[in-house]
């Protein structure tokens, strides 16, 4: 049994009442064959009159009420146990935070807690009550068949372990497809749901085609999986009735040669007939039933590895609080695997961004640039290497205290279903009215004034009430209301922004972030123009490392501006005179 579930069951009260009237039926109903096999004998023997037939019928109306008891009380289970583990996995997802977000995308998430975790009903339904019954009903039978025919009986004694070894043999590699089948279901998931968040981005610049592609090779390699799997399910059918169907035949044949020499009475041969089916029918069910419920298995896994998740555990106390003023940041051979992932976000990246220094990273989608940003957050940690804030270890500082010194800008900001002076001042909730005002009028927000309640308008959750360009603009103005930030990270601030928005968002970052150490992902040559130092990253790595201060001409500044927009392109990079990060020539991947 899954021991992590066994868990669950066992803490929830309700479940456990529903699984033990579960059981109970199911390995009544089994044990009642015995009796029901003995009257049936008697019957077709002749030994017992017709009237038997009267208490035969009794017990098979038993049978018949205790499986349709066991069906109710085992849908309640799984009903039970599916409802406390999604309430279990939403609210650690709640406390994790962006921290589970950023490790797996919210739609692999949502796959799991939906149609991942609605696969465990085989498994509480069908393979755990089987587990009950092939544990006492093929016990039970031996006993009668050791009573009633020593030769029989030892002819099952020693084939009724054939099966559940064969079993093991063939789940062993079940569970191994079923789990590749279960990540390709996720990664599925996963992305359509993405590329639906992402739609009117995807049209925008033409790439929609492109996306159905992608998850048309995505759904292929879905469906390839459960396939495979489907194949061993089969095999494992096929190997297990095999055995089954043999292990009888060494039993009838030499009941029917025994009773045709008149060695042996024709209800003992009716009655073993009827009972060695009966042995190995528990096993043959409980290991079809354990390939169904794989699937639900790797669900669960998979929750329950979220649930134990703790990317920010408990530490003693430490004298290390957030810095004060703007720090110095340094990455030493950091390295970023996330699970479930081909190839590292980040590789072996080496860099330092000085006091009040100002950094554009730039790079494809998917370079890494945004995970750096995570790291700086605390929202994930490093697979090797560390990152220091002011020489020391962030690991080692107080999260609260560090992240009270960030203003943050995400590409794709979260509002919240309450107002905007609300939204806008979540990182500073004791900010005034006239703080907020000034934020938005920073962040270009004038068009707060024109809603109908102006700041005490409601938002819809999601912003679903605002443009995505009046979206980008309150979020900026939650950095512009945290003066007392050092650091400032933005990612991709003015991309859903007119030229016109975007010259005064750019405006007031620069005001921003003055007298800070200001990270900022960009692709656009506004943005980038007023970093000091411009990183290039791709495929993980940094390639490039470029100091604006050597750019000696307007042409030669718009001409490295250009090469510093592009996505993956190269380009004849300046060196970095101070030492800080790495230098790479037009196509080089350097080492980080």
């Amino acid at each position: 049994m899954h021991k992590d579930l066994l868990r669950l069951m066992r803490a929830e009260r309700s479940v456990r009442r529903h699984l033990t009237v579960t059981m109970v039926a199911a390995v009544a109903a089994g044990l009642l064959v015995l009796v029901q096999a003995e009257l049936l004998a008697g019957v077709l023997s002749g030994r017992f009159t017709a009237a038997a037939l009267a208490g035969l019928a009794a017990v098979v109306g038993v049978r018949a009420v205790l499986a349709w008891g066991q069906g109710v009380f085992a849908g309640r289970t799984a009903t039970g146990v599916k409802s406390a583990l999604r309430h279990r996995l939403l609210e650690r997802l709640r406390e994790l935070g962006p921290a589970r977000l950023t490790a797996h995308r919210s739609g692999e998430l949502v796959t799991l807690t939906g149609r991942g975790l609605d696969g465990l009903d085989a498994y509480l339904t069908g393979y755990l009550p089987s587990i009950a019954v092939a544990g006492v009903v093929p016990l039970a039978v031996l006993v009668r068949l050791f009573a009633a025919d020593l030769g029989s009986a030892v002819i099952v004694l020693v084939t009724l372990p054939l099966i559940p070894v064969f079993g093991a043999l063939v789940g062993m590699t079940t569970k191994a497809v079923t789990e590749r089948q279960f990540l390709a279901l996720s990664r599925l998931g996963g992305h359509f749901l993405d590329v639906v968040r992402g739609l009117p981005t995807l049209r925008a610049f033409g790439r929609a085609r492109y996306q159905a592609s992608v998850i048309q090779q995505v759904a292929d390699a879905h469906r390839s999986a459960t396939m495979r799997t489907l194949r061993v399910a089969f095999m494992s059918s096929l190997v297990l009735e095999l055995c089954a169907s043999l292990s009888l035949a060494l039993v009838a044949v030499p009941v029917g040669l025994r009773l045709l020499g008149g060695s042996l009475d024709l209800t003992t041969a009716l009655l073993v007939l009827l009972l060695a089916p009966e042995a190995y029918l528990p096993l043959r069910a409980m290991g079809t039933r354990f390939h169904a419920s794989m699937e639900g298995v790797a669900a669960a896994d998979a929750a329950f590895a979220v649930l134990d998740d703790d990317p920010d555990p408990v530490r003693p106390p430490s004298a290390h609080g957030a810095p004060s003023g703007a720090p110095e940041i340094r990455l030493e051979n950091v390295t970023v695997r996330y699970p479930g992932r081909d190839g590292a976000a980040l590789e072996n990246v080496s860099l330092v961004i000085g006091p009040r220094e100002r950094v554009a990273l730039v790079g494809e989608s998917g370079g890494g640039k945004s995970t750096l940003l995570h790291l700086l957050l605390g929202f994930i940690r490093p697979s090797e290497g560390r990152v220091l804030i002011d020489g020391t270890d962030l690991r080692e500082l107080d999260l609260a205290s560090w992240r009270a010194r960030l203003a943050f800008v995400a590409q794709r900001p979260h509002l919240f279903a309450t107002s905007v002076a609300g939204n806008i001042r979540l990182g500073a909730p004791s900010a005034s009215l006239d703080e907020v005002r000034r934020a938005a009028a920073a962040a270009h927000a004038d068009f707060v004034e024109e809603l109908p309640q102006g700041y005490d308008t409601l938002v819809g959750e999601r912003g679903t009430n605002l443009s995505a360009g009046q979206r980008q603009r309150i979020a900026l103005a939650r950095a512009f209301c945290r003066p007392d930030a050092s650091v400032l990270l933005l990612d991709e601030p003015t991309a859903r922004l007119d030229g016109r928005s975007e010259a005064a968002v750019v405006a007031g970052t620069s005001e921003l972030a003055r007298d800070r150490t200001a990270v900022i992902v960009a692709h656009r040559p506004a943005m980038i123009d007023l970093a000091d130092r411009v990183i290039r990253l791709h495929e993980g790595r940094v390639v490039s490392d470029t100091t604006r201060t050597t750019t000696s001409s307007p042409a030669e500044g718009d001409a490295v501006r250009a090469d510093e927009a592009t996505m993956g392109g190269g380009g004849v990079t300046v060196p970095n005179t101070d030492g800080r990060g790495q230098v790479a020539a037009r196509g080089e991947r350097g080492e980080g």
